[in-house]
């Protein structure tokens, strides 16, 4: 029981790593001249085919029937991976206008985001632990915007896009875990996959002036599928049984640092002590959020 909890452990950890890089090779890949288009298109392109690929493995390999998605499952799971292409598109519109450790810290607002959309459909009042759990979300979101420094200058559109990925990341973490559970989590993740894709793919169509420079495909398309729209859902979802959702939820809260991290080694964004303390402070009401405190031993 023990060595299935660590494994859970190491595979959420590696998910939540692999997210943890993204922004980061996005923000490169504009300085490299591509689009927020060119972006997500080559992501989802790669990812859809990537997905496809190991769907039919398992169709192939799977001795036993697997449970096959009826058209409602399928209508379902693309209406709430529509959820899944504004997210990218929302947040790397984000990492286009503001640091890559400021964006991540913003798509973290989903804490207290998620809090509010619980209250509003479940009507009933938030928990103690989970308002003290909002509260230090908030002041730690303080000092890792460096909010505290008044003549600071951020992007407005930066902060817009960065809240508007955080409410519909929201709204994937809601519907992913309440559609369509009956069936495999290769064939959730291909068809919220093409509901995003539509998102994606109207976006690029509407925003891409000129052609598409195809070397986005060779240059960053498959890294961000891999790591973006591939692997991570498929180290979560098998990570995430053996955790359970309190502690997966703890563990995945990595991407955060890992994501600042990056942005520090590789972009050199300056991280001051106050953002690394607000980081901290974000993760600490991630965990007495997920914590049970009534539990007792007996």
């Amino acid at each position: 029981m023990r060595n299935d909890i660590l494994k859970g452990v190491f595979l959420v950890a590696l998910g939540a790593t692999s997210y943890g890089m993204l922004a980061t090779f996005v923000k490169l890949a504009y300085k490299d001249g591509f689009t927020t288009a060119e972006v997500t298109s080559s992501q989802f392109i790669y990812g859809i085919i990537g997905v496809l690929i190991i769907n039919l493995f398992q169709k192939f390999n799977n001795k036993e029937k697997a449970v096959q998605a009826s058209t409602k499952n399928i209508a379902q799971l693309m209406i709430a991976g529509t959820s899944l292409g504004m997210t990218s598109v929302f947040y790397y519109l984000c990492v286009r206008y503001i640091d890559v450790s400021i964006a991540i810290v913003l798509l973290m607002q989903t804490v207290w985001m998620g809090v509010l959309l619980e209250w509003f459909l479940d009507k009933k009042l938030p928990s103690t632990q989970k308002i003290v759990s909002v509260v230090i979300v908030l002041f730690g979101t303080f000092l890792a915007t460096k909010l505290y420094e008044f003549n600071i200058e951020l992007d407005w559109r930066g902060i817009f896009w960065g809240i508007l990925a955080a409410a519909s990341f929201t709204t994937t973490m809601f519907t992913a875990n309440k559609v369509a559970l009956g069936i495999s989590s290769a064939q959730r993740s291909l068809y919220m996959l093409l509901g995003g894709a539509v998102i994606v793919f109207t976006f690029s169509a509407f925003t891409q002036t000129g052609s598409l420079n195809f070397e986005i495909f060779k240059n960053y398309g498959l890294f961000l599928a891999l790591f973006g729209t591939i692997i991570p859902p498929m180290l979560l979802n098998a990570g995430f049984p053996k955790t359970g959702l309190g502690l997966g939820s703890i563990v995945a809260s990595l991407e955060l640092p890992v994501s600042v991290m990056m942005a520090y080694l590789i972009l050199k964004e300056e991280v001051v002590i106050w953002q690394w303390f607000g980081i901290l402070l974000i993760i600490l009401a991630i965990v007495i959020m997920n914590i049970n405190f009534s539990k007792k031993k007996i």
